[in-house]
């Protein structure tokens, strides 16, 4: 492994040393959040669960083997987390699920730091929003997101493409 701050950073934090982890947590805080927001669309929950991730991260450095990037690895455990806590929050999901084509309720907006794509994305439904981050924006394979949603990668294949052709259509109207 070579020896470079962000490494030396992971090593030292895996031993519990608090100001390397928090090197990590200022170096890494903005991306785990943003990807946190479009999978969930929720920034409330997304506070929660950005904590969550750093909180079991803490726990878990000690089970990264420098195998891949840290980076890498530390956004699929935020995925994980994220995944994991939304399938608990039936709230959640009963807040995406209506008979109208669009979200019921709309997304406060106002607060959030996003650009016009990360505002069409959060209006996306549940499934097919998680899928469009997660291939789109994080490079993850079709089987990778099948497994981790509990769908074949045709769905994930066919949400995707779904995701894509509604934000073409969202960005020319505006």
């Amino acid at each position: 492994m070579q020896s470079e701050p962000a490494s030396d950073d992971v090593l030292l934090a895996a031993q519990g040393d608090v100001d390397a982890f928090q090197r990590l947590y200022y170096r890494h805080i903005k991306q785990v959040y943003g990807l946190v927001l479009r999978l969930c669309a929720d920034k409330a929950l997304a506070d929660d669960l950005v904590q969550e991730v750093f909180v079991q991260l803490w726990q878990k450095l000690g089970s990264f083997r420098g195998e891949s990037k840290f980076s890498s690895w530390l956004y699929r455990v935020t995925t994980n987390i994220c995944l994991t806590e939304m399938r608990k929050q039936k709230r959640w999901f009963s807040r995406f699920t209506s008979d109208s084509k669009e979200t019921s309720e709309p997304i406060n907006e106002g607060n959030l730091d996003v650009s016009q794509l990360d505002k069409l994305i959060l209006k996306l439904p549940e499934q097919t929003r998680q899928v469009f981050v997660l291939h789109a924006l994080q490079g993850e394979s079709h089987q990778q997101i099948a497994d981790w949603l509990g769908i074949a990668p045709g769905t994930s294949k066919a949400q995707f493409h779904r995701a894509r052709k509604r934000l073409e259509e969202w960005l020319q109207d505006e």
